[in-house]
């Protein structure tokens, strides 16, 4: 181990929390439609997985009260934020069900897609495993978009958002 750093036990939780926290993460808003109507979950933990088939994960906290909407649900829609987009990784953090402030349609497998996003995958499950204090939610891309031209995305790092700023 590096002399300069600060060793901690893996099950101090604090500490944890914020040596993770150190991995700057892109943004997204994960996406369904349930009996209630649209519902919301902001979440860091995406990931590309497969190609051939197109997998994408991501994993929501089995404490959240949307867990078991996402995780029961067939359908839904991953976005991808753009640094103008702060207003929606917040409002999806607290609260999933109201959409009247935001665009959205419905995508051809029922799930909400938001407008203004960086990019969208419409999925549909693939597979759910049991992974701790989470659920890690496997869906298959069964349609892609790209909003047009440049953009940068939401980062989370340490806690706060920002964007990535190229060394010149």
């Amino acid at each position: 181990m590096d002399n300069d750093m600060i060793s901690f036990a893996p099950t101090d939780g604090r500490a944890l929390r914020s040596a993770f926290g150190r991995f700057g993460t892109g943004v997204t808003v994960i996406t369904t439609f349930t009996e209630s109507g649209p519902l919301g979950m902001t979440a860091n933990s995406f990931s590309s997985v497969s190609l051939d088939p197109p997998l994408v994960l991501w994993s929501a906290a089995l404490r959240s009260k949307r867990h078991d909407a996402f995780a029961n649900a067939k359908h839904y829609c991953i976005h991808i934020l753009g640094e103008d987009q702060q207003d929606v990784a917040h409002h999806f953090a607290t609260q999933g069900h109201d959409f009247s402030d935001f665009g959205w349609t419905k995508g051809a497998d029922g799930a909400p897609q938001l407008s203004g996003c960086l990019a969208a995958f419409h999925c549909e499950r693939f597979a759910v495993h049991p992974a701790g204090d989470h659920s890690l939610i496997v869906g298959q891309i069964r349609h892609a978009a790209e909003r047009p031209g440049e953009g940068a995305g939401l980062l989370f790092d340490q806690g706060r958002f920002g964007t990535f700023k190229p060394k010149t």
